[in-house]
């Protein structure tokens, strides 16, 4: 079953606990429709033909499969302590690994319950989305209030070891299946910071995150600003909140802050958008098949059309941050400040199978209205405004303070 329809489908930008992946050597092995074969575990699998779908190569024998596994039960050494549940497993996960996407995984039924937890903005960890960037694990974004912001945890800071584990060629699923963990347990990273050569470990103790996507507050000059943290479940509610409540305070310009917010349902950015832009294109999504190319457009009634509008964006601004950034600023609706985003532009489904096992399988990519590729591109800022380590250290955001000047003197700015 289908469980991430259109209506709710999430750009998912990072994984949950991984299973242990028995069977990596027969990785390039597809292993749909096999599920009742009967095997010999001398000469290998007796393989119904008529049973092999007409789209599998007509090179795959299935044999070597149903040799491998017999090779797996008769010779590992500690054999008694892996049941054929987990050698199934392994091969399915291996099956979705050999797609060599960072961004396709396959869980089995207990991750894939803990996965669902992310959605509900709510799970017990530190806090912070991670991704593979130039064959490296790196930090997408630390979210705001969470045990890894607080410990110093810093978009782009890359992974080298959890808890002295080399993290080199670890699989994000498996990276976060050490990552996190019960509340009240520590976790050490060793990390590399982008303006660092030395490697810096950083202790997190582990705790309950609820996220809180969005924030809000009234600054001077008639600045309102908005801090989006994910699009989550209630952002949608808790935006519209937000614009009401601003709105009524007498807000004239409009600070967008999606600085570390690593995505999260596409629907949710849609909604928003649309209180921009008046019922027009905000992304497209492309397909292998062309036939299955899709135009996102907004249904909202563009309130905010004509205030002007800031957006503040980081390298842990991606997926859906970098829809709703990249759709403003192909409308020359909002002057996007501060560094090149993540580029986190493919799209992902969660096909959810009749054990409770789950692949979350990449199946297309989003582009802007103007089709200009998000995925390992990004969003590049009209005013480019870089980190700055010394003002961070010292409670000044260069960047925030930046994006207060641009809104104050928006017009100047926009004809530049």
């Amino acid at each position: 079953m289908d469980r991430t329809t259109p209506s709710n489908r999430k750009s998912f930008t990072t994984f949950s606990v991984v299973i242990l992946i028995i069977l990596s050597f027969i990785a390039g092995l597809s292993f749909g429709a096999l599920g009742n074969i009967p095997t010999d575990d001398s000469k290998g699998a007796v393989v119904n033909k008529d049973e092999i779908p007409e789209y599998l190569s007509q090179d795959v024998n299935f044999e070597l499969f149903w040799q491998a596994w017999s090779i797996a039960k008769q010779k590992f050494l500690r054999r008694d302590e892996i049941s054929d549940i987990d050698l199934f497993y392994g091969a399915m996960a291996g099956s979705i690994a050999a797609l060599q996407d960072p961004y396709s995984v396959f869980f089995n039924p207990e991750v894939a319950d803990k996965f669902t937890e992310e959605l509900q903005g709510k799970f017990e960890g530190i806090g912070a989305e991670i991704a593979i960037k130039q064959n490296q694990l790196t930090i997408v974004a630390p979210l705001p209030d969470t045990p890894a912001e607080k410990a110093g945890v810093r978009a782009g800071d890359q992974i080298l070891a959890i808890d002295d584990r080399d993290a080199s060629g670890m699989a994000i699923d498996q990276a976060v299946n050490l990552i996190r963990g019960e509340k009240g347990t520590e976790v050490k990273l060793t990390v590399l910071r982008r303006d660092s050569r030395e490697p810096e470990e950083i202790i997190i103790m582990r705790d309950t995150i609820a996220i809180m996507s969005v924030k809000w507050e009234m600054k001077e000059n008639q600045i309102a600003y908005i801090r989006i943290s994910h699009f989550n479940q209630d952002t949608g509610q808790r935006f519209s909140a937000a614009v009401q409540e601003l709105l009524n305070k007498g807000a004239k310009k409009l600070i967008i802050d999606l600085r570390n917010n690593p995505g999260g349902f596409l629907d949710v950015s849609v909604d928003i958008g649309g209180y921009w832009i008046d019922k027009d294109v905000m992304v497209k999504e492309i397909f292998y098949d062309v036939s299955r190319n899709k135009d996102y457009r907004t249904s909202g009634r563009a309130v905010l059309k004509g205030i002007p509008t800031v957006l503040l964006v980081n390298g842990g601004s991606a997926s859906a941050s970098e829809i709703l950034a990249g759709a403003l600023q192909d409308y020359n609706y909002g002057i996007v400040i501060g560094e090149q985003t993540f580029g986190k532009g493919s799209v992902q489904e969660l096909q959810t199978l009749s054990d409770g096992s789950a692949i979350k399988i990449t199946v297309a990519e989003w582009r802007t209205p103007n089709n200009r590729a998000i995925d390992q591109v990004g969003i590049e800022p009209d005013l480019i405004v870089e980190f700055n380590v010394e003002d961070y250290n010292n409670d000044i955001d260069t960047q925030l303070e930046r994006a207060m000047e641009v809104a104050q003197d928006y017009d100047s700015y926009l004809t530049q």
